[in-house]
């Protein structure tokens, strides 16, 4: 499994987290950004929002930036629906801020926010399935329920629209389908690393990496809470 920092340039909190037990000096900036995604998905292509955090600071110095995909929502029934990808985000950058406060990296914790759009989507009710996040299925194993999991990865092609450019990007996407032994069914949607469609032959095998090592991290997490999988890895 790959804990250490994948490039020169740290990619995920947990490079941060590394650089800084090995004594480095970390400093840390967040900003956000929620912008409208087209998917070009090969069976059913679709619109999306996706809740992105910028990480940009020094270390020992040395500037570096790397974003981060929280979470992908629609207005419709097609992926998490936008009101519940909102709190999914938050939850999951919830338990980055709490990584990097206790390795000593000070940040400021500011959340996602959609204001008005959360009150209307709310409105809405679109999804069978709960939408939950991959930590919240580790607990419920943890606390005996038992759980079978089907993973589906998949890459997938968009365009960003900025507010004055569209910007060419591929996402390493998995959606994680559970079923528990009462029946009941649950899906989980993550974003695990993205690149410039233009720029793929530098950019893809650097996001392929950070990918199956955050997959890595996960599947950690599903062996020692006992849920029934079958890992698969972004190749």
């Amino acid at each position: 499994m790959e804990t250490a920092s994948i490039a020169n340039s740290p990619k995920r909190i947990t490079d941060l987290v590394a650089i800084k037990q090995a004594g480095g000096e970390v400093t840390l900036k967040t900003t956000f950004e929620i912008l409208p995604v087209d998917f070009h998905h090969k069976r059913s292509p679709f619109q999306a929002y996706i809740f992105l955090a910028k990480y940009a600071g020094t270390i020992d110095g040395k500037a570096f930036a790397f974003r981060k995909c929280y979470a992908r929502g629609c207005p419709n029934n097609l992926c998490t629906h936008v009101s519940i990808a909102v709190r999914i985000a938050n939850r999951y950058l919830q338990r980055d801020y709490h990584t990097l406060s206790s390795a000593g990296i000070p940040v400021e914790e500011t959340l996602f926010s959609l204001d008005d759009m959360v009150v209307k989507f709310d409105r809405l009710k679109s999804e069978e399935a709960k939408a939950l996040t991959l930590h919240d299925l580790v607990g419920m194993a943890r606390s005996g329920e038992k759980i079978k999991l089907s993973i589906a990865l998949e890459i997938l092609p968009a365009v960003e629209h900025f507010a004055q450019h569209e910007n060419a990007q591929t996402f390493l996407s998995g959606e994680f389908a559970a079923k528990t032994a009462a029946g009941e069914t649950y899906s989980c949607q993550r974003c695990f690393a993205c690149y410039a469609t233009d720029d793929m032959e530098r950019e893809k095998p650097i996001a392929v990496k950070i990918a199956n090592a955050r997959l890595n991290l996960i599947y950690r997490e599903f062996d020692q809470s006992g849920i029934d999988y079958t890992p698969q890895l972004f190749e």
